[in-house]
């Protein structure tokens, strides 16, 4: 049950709270007569900035009172019981993203070709989208407001880049002064607070790699567990990279920093029961060397940057693997498959057996990145034009490609061009999947 007051629309009123963007029929939000295009602009009293402020305003609350900015500018106050652990059926816009006040020397940004989506020129430090999705920030510039809301609102882990805990070098990589490059005190109040945080370190070579890194290792592990994990990933430099103070990582850089914390990974297991310092796929991939066992990632802490993602994709493919046996094999499967140079023979090994074992005709084939050029070699980074490059060596039925090559929400690629304009183009279906629905779309109809 509710009950509201309507205070008529005044004009040039200030945009303030989050605004709705859909309203599930019949539910708590659609019964409350809420519709897209209305703003929440208080919850019991207290101010809602965007989707987080509600959900921490509304929790296991059940006497509600919202003030409510109608889309056509009249002010509705709303009084709600709510029965406990009742969905509200709303969407809100999403974040935008607070932007980035540092002038890092490596930030991939200052690697976009000219006419890159303008999007992929946002520089955002914005600890919601580290907490949602595991942005990293540098919390150079975070405000007291927004310590405190990480704090009061447990918005827990924080994944934060510290690149070098070298004062001198961290200032000199992020391209600030020393006094904003130190973070000492805020992270500590935030471990202090209980907030998990994970680190990166974007390793370049000749800056913070040796004796550098050693330290910048052994600095965050003295905080575990409270700092559960630091990432190491290699520098990746595009054709529009004409920093001169930045160095190429090369194969021998890769092994070279493999063999140091391999070193380091048995000291901190000894001691933490963990090896903590984990590297890049990448560093490994580069190196020729082999990915580490399932064991040496433990709950794979930092997946999303990169880190044990092939030895979860192996894992996750020999289950597959089964399951395709399971639901009649791919005797009659014929396509191709496009990824990045970097990952294309690790899974042109498994494809290969997969054909062995079920007599099926799928070949991969590995698209070099033209668009950011450079030693971007990630199959992720690629582009529509991209794929069109290698349309003399498509075969078969079918083109599969990396869910990750199109934005989340839409069957866009970062140069622009649609899912369907390179399908029209092939003459061919191509379907952008993830490892479930690779297995799905091989299985279906036989």
């Amino acid at each position: 049950m509710y009950e509201f007051a309507v205070t008529p629309a005044v004009t040039n009123i200030r945009r303030r709270g989050v605004e709705i963007c859909e309203v599930a029929p019949e539910s708590l939000g659609a019964e409350m007569e809420l519709e897209a295009g209305d703003r929440i602009i208080k919850v019991n009293g207290r101010i809602v900035r965007d989707y987080l402020d509600f959900r921490f305003h509304t929790a296991g609350e059940t006497d509600l009172t919202f003030e409510v900015r109608k889309k056509n500018g009249d002010d509705w106050e709303l009084e709600l019981e709510r029965g406990e652990g009742e969905d509200f059926g709303i969407s809100f816009e999403q974040i935008v993203p607070r932007q980035c006040a540092n002038a890092c020397i490596f930030c991939f940004c200052n690697g976009n070709p000219a006419d890159a989506r303008p999007s992929l020129f946002i520089k955002d430090e914005d600890i919601r989208l580290s907490f949602l999705y595991g942005n990293y920030t540098t919390l150079t510039s975070i405000t007291e407001d927004e310590m405190r809301r990480i704090v009061e609102q447990r918005l827990s882990p924080q994944y934060v880049s510290v690149h070098a805990t070298d004062l001198d070098v961290r200032a000199y990589l992020l391209g600030i002064d020393k006094q904003r490059a130190d973070i000492s005190a805020k992270l500590a109040r935030l471990l202090n607070a209980g907030i998990e945080v994970h680190a990166q370190v974007v390793l370049c070579p000749g800056i913070n790699d040796g004796e550098v890194l050693r330290k910048t290792i052994f600095d965050l592990a003295a905080e575990y567990p409270r700092i559960t994990s630091v990432a190491i990933v290699p520098l990746g430099l595009t054709r529009y990279n004409t920093d001169r103070r930045l160095t190429a990582v090369t194969p021998e850089f890769c092994r070279d920093a493999i063999e140091q914390v391999n070193q380091i990974q048995k000291q901190l297991h000894a001691e933490l029961g963990t090896n903590f310092a984990l590297l890049g796929d990448d560093i490994y991939l580069r190196a020729g060397r082999p990915i580490p066992a399932k064991s040496h990632y433990g709950d794979y802490p930092q997946i999303e940057d990169g880190v044990g993602m092939v030895r979860s994709f192996v894992n996750e493919f020999n289950k597959i693997t089964k399951r395709i046996e399971r639901n009649g094999g791919l005797q009659h499967k014929s396509g191709t498959i496009l990824t990045g140079t970097l990952f294309a023979p690790v899974l042109r090994k498994m494809v290969d057996k997969l054909n062995d074992r079920f007599g099926s005709r799928l070949v991969v084939e590995p698209v070099e990145n033209g668009y950011f050029g450079g030693d971007v070699s990630v199959a992720g980074l690629l582009t529509g034009r991209d794929l069109l490059s290698a349309r003399e060596r498509i075969s078969g039925e079918f083109v599969l490609i990396p869910r990750q090559m199109l934005k989340s929400d839409d069957e866009i690629m970062l140069d622009g061009m649609r899912l369907a304009e390179v399908a029209q183009e092939f003459g061919l279906p191509v379907h952008a999947v993830n490892l479930d629905q690779f297995a799905s779309l091989l299985t279906r109809n036989n």
